[in-house]
């Protein structure tokens, strides 16, 4: 059994960029701070990746799912 947390929602601004993260636990956290825990390896199937511009973003481990993509997590307000 994994101790890492799972994403299940997400919320987005009005850009479509999510800015909160709802996991399984029923926590919600600010995009900036789940790049922090996923950088500690604390929220599973996510990657810290950077931008053309140098900013972090979050994104999905690949696979052959596009239902856990991060995009496609139900929305939560």
């Amino acid at each position: 059994m994994s101790d890492k947390s799972k994403i299940i929602k997400v919320k987005k601004n009005t850009q479509g960029d999510i800015i909160y993260v709802m996991l399984e636990n029923g926590n919600v956290y600010p995009i900036n701070e789940i790049i922090t825990m996923a950088k500690e390896h604390l929220i599973e199937g996510v990657n810290v990746a950077k931008s053309r511009n140098g900013r972090e973003y979050l994104r999905s481990n690949p696979n052959d799912e596009e239902d856990d993509n991060l995009d496609n997590k139900p929305t939560f307000q």
